[in-house]
């Protein structure tokens, strides 16, 4: 028994005993994961349906994709699966309001990896979260750590608004970025976590070290890094050592590792890149290969204790495994957990800090 687990039956269970019809919510590789447990629980889909705006004459594997207020109209009561992801205000608004009018879930389907968290993958894993919850340093990184996890069992979107953080405070609070940081951007994008770090330090930073694996966004990368000093950016991913890997190229940030693509990149580590230079702040959102990247900047971790923003939410292991291992590096780490506004529990990240 875990104390701050309350939800013990999972979304999947809930759904699977529903007796009103169950419509999903969204297109995409969200929607194909949740049909796929469907299937395999025996779980009933009566359709699909998408935002007014996005609906023109589209089928999705097999389903003509309705309009909302063309199901409102048809079905007096139903079941809304939410299959996409919200990470702005006027969107997440929006769901909240619709959940406002019907039974709504978010199913947990991981990012990488495969399997579900449920309150039995917590209980096979229950020594390990309680390590983490133990370990966390203030009492609100453990209310959203109890809060994610009970989220990502039961699906319920109220877990992660009372748990959301702005941005800004935790630059202000936690990482409190100096005018002097040599900043290492692991999953670098286009740039958007450089800005957001500078716009902090008023421009000023010693040096940044930048790696993104795919090429579009690299060319965007490399152009708003253009002019600026004692930037160096890699088209490379972050892993354990330096390397080949096999790569995916996706639209946006979903690019990742993949065993079953014939694109070769390079991967390089975080400890051959700076040589035993130091390292004052390492952000990692990797696409579920964290582990890889941290263990890859071990030696810089347990030497130089830079401040580390670790994505949690990639893998269901994430959330308990991260954290143990950078505590196993550096055990002088304060560690803390907070949820950026996102549906579903992404944005949740490790912060470490002295």
């Amino acid at each position: 028994m875990i104390s701050f687990i309350t939800e013990k039956k999972s979304s999947w269970d809930k759904l699977k005993e529903e007796t009103r019809p169950i419509f999903i919510y969204g297109m995409g590789d969200g929607a194909l994961k949740i049909m796929s447990v469907f299937r395999q629980k025996g779980i009933l889909l009566s359709g699909i349906f998408a935002s007014d705006d996005f609906v023109r004459g589209h089928s999705f594997e097999g389903y003509r994709v309705h309009k909302l207020s063309e199901i409102e109209e048809m079905v007096d009561d139903f079941v809304v699966v939410l299959a996409f992801a919200a990470g702005y205000q006027a969107i997440v608004d929006k769901i909240h309001n619709l959940a406002a009018r019907h039974t709504l879930y978010v199913p947990d389907v991981p990012v990488a990896g495969g399997g579900l968290f449920t309150y039995e993958y917590c209980l096979q894993n229950a020594a390990k979260l309680r390590r983490v919850y133990d370990s966390l340093e203030d009492d609100y990184s453990r209310k959203v750590y109890a809060n994610i996890i009970n989220f990502k069992i039961s699906g319920n979107i109220d877990y992660l608004s009372s748990v959301t953080t702005p941005k800004a405070d935790i630059y202000r609070n936690i990482i409190k970025p100096k005018l002097n940081e040599t900043y290492v951007d692991l999953g670098a994008y286009n740039g958007d976590t450089i800005r957001e770090l500078l716009e902090f330090t008023h421009g000023m930073y010693a040096g940044i070290y930048a790696l993104e694996p795919d090429r579009k966004n690299f060319k965007k990368l490399s152009k708003f890094i253009d002019g600026m000093l004692h930037v160096f950016a890699y088209n490379a991913a972050a892993w354990c050592v330096d390397t080949e890997l096999p790569f995916s190229a996706k639209a946006g940030r979903q690019s990742s590792i993949s065993a079953s693509s014939d694109t070769m990149i390079q991967a390089l580590s975080v400890d051959n890149i700076l040589s035993r230079r130091s390292a004052s702040i390492i952000k990692m959102d990797v696409e579920g290969f964290e582990r890889e990247a941290i263990w890859g900047a071990a030696n810089t971790i347990a030497r130089y204790s830079p401040k580390l923003m670790v994505s949690l939410y990639h893998r269901n292991e994430d959330i308990f495994e991260l954290p143990l291992l950078v505590k196993t590096i550096n055990p002088d780490y304060k560690l803390y957990i907070r949820h950026q506004l996102y549906i579903p529990a992404w944005e949740t990240n490790l912060y470490a800090t002295l």
